[in-house]
């Protein structure tokens, strides 16, 4: 009798481990995929951002992605450091609309933005964007570039493999081996020539995925050149003291005998 419930037993757990073996392969194959490296200008310890790119990206996401993601976190005046003169930071603020609160009849008011404006959500609240966008709320993009796993490489992998629709008209979806679950409801957002970029760049898909994906790293950490120079001056300067040192440390003790 015991041997036939030590086999029983034994016959049990395998069964539960193939089931975890199966259970843990099936999750990991809803993991994205790891996205192929890019060429960043920012990256490595003396990189540093492209401020043409930065800016060519800011048109995409001003033309594509600010219709349904925002930057709560990013003041128009923040902008100024990708290379804008104090009027045309000015400019730029103008050019979009802020709300105002509501005139006597109910309805928003809406002003010119001003540097020290947070830059607007394309939706008044959460409900609206759920109702917008089949009850998700698309993410704010003020720190994807710090916190998205698999960082701007990811970010490039995502806008540029787009596969073929899934599922109905009323609730399509789409493959992109990047997304969680390899399937996302977020339509592709980048096409050819859906920007004009004013320095001449062609406005490939590529492109505006490279530059878009610039700015964004740029948004989360726009300080971070300026970090980099400090670390490099300090490092200089370190090293600059150690030779001073060990300089002073041989003359002081050279007459001393060994």
């Amino acid at each position: 009798m015991k041997k036939y419930l030590v086999i029983a037993s034994v016959f049990f757990a395998a069964v539960q481990g193939a089931g975890c073996v199966k259970s843990a392969d099936a999750q990991s194959s809803l993991l994205p995929q790891k996205a192929p490296p890019q060429h960043w200008s920012f990256e490595g310890p003396v990189g540093h951002f492209d401020l043409s790119a930065v800016q060519r990206g800011y048109a995409v996401f001003v033309k594509v992605c600010s219709a349904c993601h925002s930057l709560k976190q990013v003041h128009f005046s923040d902008l100024s450091q990708m290379g804008l003169t104090p009027e045309q930071t000015i400019a730029l603020a103008e050019s979009w609309q802020i709300a105002a609160g509501h005139d006597e009849a109910g309805h928003f008011k809406f002003r010119k933005g001003l540097p020290d404006d947070f830059l607007p959500s394309p939706y008044s609240s959460p409900a609206a964007a759920r109702a917008a966008n089949g009850g998700a709320v698309p993410p704010d993009l003020s720190r994807i570039g710090l916190i998205h796993p698999g960082g701007a490489d990811r970010i490039y992998a995502m806008l540029t493999s787009y596969g073929e629709p899934v599922g109905g008209e009323k609730a399509p979806r789409y493959a992109n081996p990047y997304m969680i679950g390899h399937i996302t409801a977020m339509p592709p957002p980048l096409h050819d020539n859906a920007v004009s970029f004013t320095d001449g760049h062609p406005a490939t898909v590529q492109q505006q995925a490279h530059d878009v994906t610039t700015f964004l790293e740029w948004v989360s950490e726009p300080h971070r050149d300026s970090k980099r120079r400090l670390g490099v001056g300090v490092v200089l300067y370190l090293c600059f003291l150690i030779i001073i040192f060990v300089i002073l440390k041989r003359r002081i003790w050279s007459h001393v005998r060994k």
